[in-house]
């Protein structure tokens, strides 16, 4: 049975209180995660051979699910075997990994067999402790990244194949969430081991904007608050300060986290005269249960009193990540300057879907997203920025 979307999320009506749940209600909801995964995900053909991941251990995993821990490990397992930085689930342990691209730092490629540095976040942990673009990643916690890299998946009963190797190199070097990360690199200058802490730790508060002015262009940062409706206010006010035609930049190099199409399209709102494209979807669920190809373009409208003429660009990167991603592609949609490289590639739009029996939450792409040329949202790759 497929769930019924509501308001780009599945609830799923009935969820028993957590006291009158028993063994039967978790294991039953281990067994129904399988079938809503494969009716829902929107990325299918991307996995081996097409199917959801299968293996004795998760298997067994599954079958032995009789509490709510229980199921939520194996739930995480579940969904990180569809090696998808965009799926994830609604719960979690205190020493589970950093969610990537939210909580990581160092971004890890695979060229032949080597995990290479292909970016550093501005500012971070990685980046003041002199981690740099082309060393190549070889240890993490005493163990060679390549065998780390086989624990993770067999673990699971699972081949590092594919998008596999990079997504568990990532995981691996964004650490536990609870714990520094002992990782070694090699560089020209040789090997070096460097102790780091975990991004979790001590995160400060931000404002939702940082805002500046320099040789008459105008900056606006977003502080990874695309998620938060007050982002709206703050643009808005940001916005009403400057001139009619002030070069303005907008910077979501910072938004790892991503947001909602509210703040994009509102942002991208201030530099529309009428009705414009700027995404379009796809739910593949409903062409599975139908037959019937489901597709439809998302407008930018132009908001009343608030429009800036003069000229805008967007710089985004690698810590641009899935609405923030949709705002570049928008803008490029707009015919505007948009720069950065490769950015996050998160995968289409996330749902919500709720386990019927204990309401456990799992989060994974429902949506194809893609670009209004029809290019898929997570394949776009930017002009560097000069």
């Amino acid at each position: 049975m497929r769930y019924a979307l509501v308001a780009a999320s599945v609830l799923l009506l009935g969820a028993a209180p957590a006291d009158k749940l028993g063994a039967a209600d978790y294991a039953s909801d281990a067994k129904a995660l399988e079938g809503l995964i494969r009716d829902n995900y929107a990325y299918m053909d991307d996995l081996p051979g097409g199917v959801v991941p299968s293996s004795p251990q998760l298997n067994a995993e599954r079958d032995a699910v009789r509490d709510r821990d229980a199921l939520l490990h194996y739930a995480e397992d579940m969904i990180a075997a569809l090696a998808d930085h965009h799926a994830l689930t609604g719960s979690s342990f205190k020493d589970d990994w950093a969610i990537v691209p939210s909580y990581a730092d160092i971004w890890i490629v695979k060229k032949g067999d080597a995990y290479v540095v292909d970016a550093v976040k501005d500012g971070s942990v990685a980046a003041k402790a002199g981690v740099r673009v082309g060393e190549r990643l070889i240890e993490a916690d005493g163990q060679r990244i390549n065998a780390a890299v086989a624990a993770f998946w067999s673990r699971m009963g699972l081949q590092p194949i594919g998008e596999r190797a990079p997504f568990a190199a990532r995981v691996i070097a964004a650490g536990r969430r609870d714990r520094p990360r002992v990782l070694t690199f090699a560089g020209p200058a040789g090997e070096r081991t460097l102790t780091l802490d975990s991004l979790y730790k001590d995160q400060p508060d931000r404002p939702a904007l940082t805002v500046t002015t320099a040789s008459g262009v105008t900056t606006v940062r977003f502080n990874n608050s695309i998620g938060d409706l007050d982002t709206i206010k703050a643009f808005d006010a940001a916005m009403a300060k400057l001139p009619a035609k002030a070069p303005v930049v907008i910077d979501v190099t910072d938004v790892p986290s991503g947001g909602t199409t509210a703040i994009a399209r509102a942002v991208m709102g201030w530099f529309v005269t009428k009705p414009m494209p700027y995404q379009m979807h796809q739910l593949p669920s409903e062409e599975r249960e139908t037959g019937i190809k489901r597709q439809w373009v998302e407008f930018v409208l132009p908001r009343a009193g608030k429009y800036h003429p003069g000229p805008v660009s967007v710089r985004a990167g690698r810590w641009t990540g899935s609405m923030g991603e949709g705002m570049a592609v928008g803008f490029l949609a707009l015919g505007k300057r948009v720069c950065g490289g490769p950015m996050a590639g998160l995968k289409g739009g996330v749902y919500d879907f709720d386990l019927p029996k204990t309401g456990l939450r799992v989060k994974f792409p429902a949506e194809r997203i893609y670009s209004v040329a029809g290019a898929p949202r997570e394949k776009v790759v930017l002009k560097p920025c000069r």
